[in-house]
């Protein structure tokens, strides 16, 4: 009798033990979540991660080596085209200056000396002129002795030759204003060059040299942005970065300003890959400027691709991938069957399928239950 109640006992547990186990592992294992697809639209987007930039920044220098002695701006500050941004060390320029006017008022008194000279020596010419012309008559009369008329005619081509020389000398002078005036100018243009103004209305982003500093001129001083063109350089793949257009539509997300979307549109795509990351460059310009903004700050850009409409479509999650495959598990008649799917298109968070119908299952895989076999018994 004990025994029998023994046996019985452990019969009890053992069936207890099984229903447990059947109720709580088994079914609980082999029981899915399926759904079925929605049609609808699919907004097909690629998404990137890269940093603002602008088409336009300018490297601000000094065409002359030389000491800052003047910083007019400073970063964060906004200047016009136009505006005084710095000035360099004029050094001796401004004595040269004077210098050169001086040689200027020099030269302008030698060319009005020259000019009344040679008015002085043409009056003379004249009259050494009519002196031989007189000489030569008497001699051919022989009124003029021979040593007469060789004075006259040389002293009348001494002064032609006196004409000629002065003239030279107009000439000279001439020169000479045309060289002082060059001269001042071309100091002028050198303490001109000692300012510098800003090519554009901007944004100064970066000062990078000091009052008193010296410089070379490659050297940068300040940047400025032209936040016109301002715009996010980030990198696509470039297995899907051909489906990327100019102009397409596209929206940012600033670090700086998570909760706010500015929009966009595709400027520019590089021509050219990275050969080591694989990937091309892609600038999403700003439709408006954002304020405030911040180059190099890391951006999300999503650019919107196409948008297809009546597909069927599933969650990302549901699909997987068996023996290098793309595919769904459906559940069928109490059985789980794997399916190769023909994509169409695929979203962010959603897939477009052709090879399924609105009433189809699909499984929805869970890493905690057991792993799907074609053909394996699933509960829904």
């Amino acid at each position: 009798m004990k025994i029998f109640i023994k046996y019985f006992i452990i019969a009890i547990v053992v069936g207890v033990g099984a229903t447990l186990f059947y109720n709580k592992v088994y079914v609980v294992k082999t029981t899915y979540e399926t759904i079925s697809p929605t049609k609808g639209e699919l907004e097909v987007n690629i998404r990137g991660i890269g940093n603002v930039s602008a088409l336009n920044i300018y490297p601000i220098t000094s065409q002359s080596a030389g000491k800052i002695i003047k910083i007019l701006a400073d970063d964060g500050v906004w200047v016009k085209k136009g505006e005084l941004l710095l000035e360099m060390d004029s050094i001796d320029l401004p004595q040269q200056l004077e210098v050169a006017h001086a040689n200027l008022l020099k030269a302008e008194y030698d060319y009005i000396a020259s000019k009344s000279e040679l008015k002085n020596l043409k009056v003379q010419q004249a009259l050494l002129e009519v002196t031989y012309s007189r000489y030569k008559k008497l001699k051919e009369r022989g009124f003029a002795s021979e040593s007469e008329y060789d004075k006259a005619e040389a002293e009348f081509k001494s002064a032609q030759a006196n004409v000629v020389v002065s003239a030279s000398r107009i000439d000279s002078a001439k020169a000479a204003l045309i060289v002082s005036r060059k001269n001042i100018e071309a100091i002028e243009v050198k303490i001109d060059r000692l300012k510098v103004y800003s090519p554009v209305d901007g944004y100064v982003i970066s000062r990078d040299a000091e009052v008193g500093q010296n410089v070379l001129p490659s050297s940068p001083i300040l940047s400025i942005v032209d936040p016109k063109t301002l715009w996010v350089q980030t990198k696509i793949d470039e297995r899907i970065s051909s489906q990327v257009k100019v102009m397409q539509k596209a929206t940012i997300s600033l670090r700086s300003q998570p909760q706010k979307l500015y929009k966009g549109f595709v400027k520019r795509v590089d021509a050219m890959s990275d050969a080591v990351t694989l990937e091309r460059e892609v600038n999403v310009a700003f439709e408006s400027i954002p304020e405030p903004f911040y180059i190099n700050e890391q951006a999300e850009v999503t650019i919107s691709i196409k948008t297809l409409e009546d597909v069927l479509k599933l969650p990302l999650s549901v699909i997987v991938q068996r023996e290098g495959e793309l595919g769904i598990w459906l559940a069928k008649e109490g059985r789980a069957k794997f399916l190769a799917i023909e994509k169409i298109a695929q979203s962010e968070s959603e897939i477009a399928i052709k090879n399924i119908s609105s009433e189809s299952k699909i499984i929805v895989p869970n890493k905690s239950k057991k792993t799907l076999k074609d053909g394996m018994k699933i509960r829904s």
